[in-house]
């Protein structure tokens, strides 16, 4: 996974999170997390503050800084260029507004590193209806993004742009007692400099290698549409097991399939822990070759992996524990988390340069296998 791809994913948590509840306000709490991704060459870690406040009985702001060291050595990066540490510091203001059974939300996240900047704002509306059965909500976002490039810590002359919208529909349906369905759409559409300014693709060529690299060309547009599906169920002895599906597909012929199972079992009065496993399977973008056969032979050049067809795993599990309060008569309650996911990725037609080979197009198959850690307390009061 590139640094690029960590920044999209976690900005869009934020932006969709805005979609996961209704009806009632967030409690106040602060939470403070430390995380750490390793894997494939490239380390991030760092910490995030998050507070959430309700100023009246109906209104509620919430405020998050989240900050991360990136220290790259992946196989792009040892290929093509030098290993690099850089430092994103990102910072988000939201805000929640009841009014009956109708929630509205909104809110802006700042993102800034050398080499790129990013500012989203986002606003949803969530509303109960059928005696509190059913919720429904509806969000957009639009995205601000500045791509620039960096070379040996020294900023170039480098200036792109990237305009980026999302629009997303969701419905919550309580189906019994103990079970909750879920169905959400999501749309995307993305323009501008899409490409990432560092990477290359490679194509056949006399050189003593075999190959030589010529820089990549994206279209400029991209659409994409996503279906997920998430079914929850309460089981008699306090747990809870869960599953769902994502379906996602693009202008750029990428066609995606997302499969999840998670188990959430209380233990006592205190602990909770959960386990969680994840298939991904994911078809390659039209343009996309690991090896060209000569120079400039499309249009549209992309050799980043992440546009690869490849298929990911991930297990993961986390464990709570509600500290005892003894002392502090405003704390209500406070939590203890730790959670470890376990991520392995194997790419179908992405190959690892760094091994010795019989030539361009047979080195073997690149595979990517990451740590994933999370270390947060919580606090209400």
């Amino acid at each position: 996974m590139s640094k690029h791809g960590i920044r999209f994913g976690l900005a869009g948590l934020g932006c969709l999170g805005a979609l996961a509840h209704a009806g009632v306000l967030p409690d106040d709490r602060v939470d403070l997390l430390w995380h750490d991704y390793d894997g494939g060459g490239i380390q991030v870690e760092g910490p995030s503050v998050l507070i959430q406040k309700k100023i009246t009985d109906d209104f509620a702001v919430t405020a998050n800084y989240y900050t991360d060291l990136i220290t790259s050595a992946s196989l792009d990066v040892v290929t093509q260029a030098s290993a690099y540490k850089e430092q994103r510091h990102q910072g988000s203001l939201g805000f929640e507004f009841l009014n009956g059974k109708t929630t509205y939300s909104g809110g802006e996240i700042h993102s800034v590193e050398p080499d790129y900047l990013s500012n989203t704002g986002y606003f949803s509306i969530s509303q109960d209806m059928f005696g509190d059965l059913t919720n429904v909500s509806m969000g957009f976002t639009r995205g601000w993004d500045w791509v620039g490039r960096v070379n040996h810590g020294v900023v170039q002359n480098f200036h792109q742009s990237v305009d980026r919208r999302n629009w997303q529909v969701g419905v919550s349906q309580i189906l019994t007692r103990n079970s909750l369905l879920t169905f959400n759409y999501e749309a995307t559409d993305s323009e501008g400099y899409l490409n990432n300014p560092y990477r290359n693709a490679r194509y056949v060529s006399s050189s003593g290698i075999g190959y030589t690299y010529e820089e990549e060309r994206y279209p400029h547009t991209r659409t994409g549409n996503a279906l997920s599906l998430e079914y929850k169920y309460y089981l008699p002895y306090r747990a809870s097991i869960d599953g769902s599906y994502r379906f996602y597909t693009d202008t750029w012929d990428i066609l995606a399939h997302t499969f999840t199972l998670g188990y959430t079992q209380p233990i006592g009065q205190s602990w909770i822990v959960d386990g969680t496993v994840r298939y991904y399977t994911q078809r390659q973008a039209s343009f996309y070759s690991d090896l060209y056969p000569y120079l400039n032979s499309q249009n549209f050049l992309a050799r980043d992996r992440e546009l690869a067809a490849f298929d990911s795993v991930t297990l993961g599990g986390g464990v709570t524990w509600q500290l005892p309060i003894t002392r502090y008569s405003w704390l209500q309650r406070s939590t203890m988390n730790f959670r470890y996911d376990r991520l392995s990725i194997h790419y179908k037609d992405f190959r690892d340069v760094l091994i010795p080979s019989e030539g361009p197009g047979t080195e073997p198959f690149y595979v990517l296998d990451a740590n994933v850690m999370q270390f947060f307390l919580s606090a209400w009061y």
